[in-house]
């Protein structure tokens, strides 16, 4: 008979997505999670094969908490904006999870045009509110989403890492100022 579960899977993966919070995700070792949980490492394997299955669990966490705030996002009255805003706020609020998602070496270097929908499940909502919120073609929004999470990206890494902080006013602000910009870029364009 199978030795009796000690903690259950999402009792295990919320402990892990704590230590990963913290720490990490190269902390979240079976020894440092039994430690988290109070016990040794192997009630963790009474529940899961493997640390890497334990890790794709804890992105699995992470990236329902970041879809949260991206929802949030979504919500605002500009939706576009509100999704900036919460990406760079994910970054500052969790930003050992920011940098497990989306400052982690992907295993294939995928040209710019492609990273969006390969890091992000939001992307056909967030592509949809460009659309919808600036009146653009798919190609243009595209366009314009592209360039602004690049530079959003940005704002994001440098508060992740604790290079330097902004306030809201500044964040909306630059947000805006390349926004404007990029969509008078975009409308020349097309005339």
């Amino acid at each position: 008979m199978p030795p009796k579960c000690k903690f259950t899977k999402e009792e295990i993966v919320k402990a892990a997505l704590d230590l990963t919070r913290e720490e990490g995700i190269d902390a979240l070792t079976a020894r440092a999670l039994g430690a988290k949980l109070g016990s040794s490492a192997k009630p963790i394997f009474t529940v899961f094969e493997n640390m890497e299955e334990v890790q794709s669990e804890v992105r699995k966490a992470a990236k329902a908490l970041y879809a949260g705030y991206i929802q949030e996002g979504l919500s605002q009255e500009i939706a576009f904006k509100g999704v900036g805003t919460q990406y760079i706020l994910f970054s500052i609020k969790e930003p050992k999870l920011f940098q497990l998602l989306f400052m982690a070496e992907q295993p294939q270097k995928p040209p710019v045009k492609s990273i969006l929908p390969i890091i992000d499940e939001n992307y056909p909502q967030i592509l949809s509110s460009v659309q919808n919120g600036y009146g653009l073609e798919e190609a243009e929004a595209e366009r314009l989403y592209r360039h602004l999470w690049i530079y959003t990206h940005g704002i994001a890494a440098l508060c992740a890492t604790n290079m330097c902080s902004f306030t809201a006013g500044e964040i909306s602000g630059m947000m805006t100022e390349v926004c404007r910009s990029l969509l008078k870029e975009i409308k020349s364009d097309k005339a």
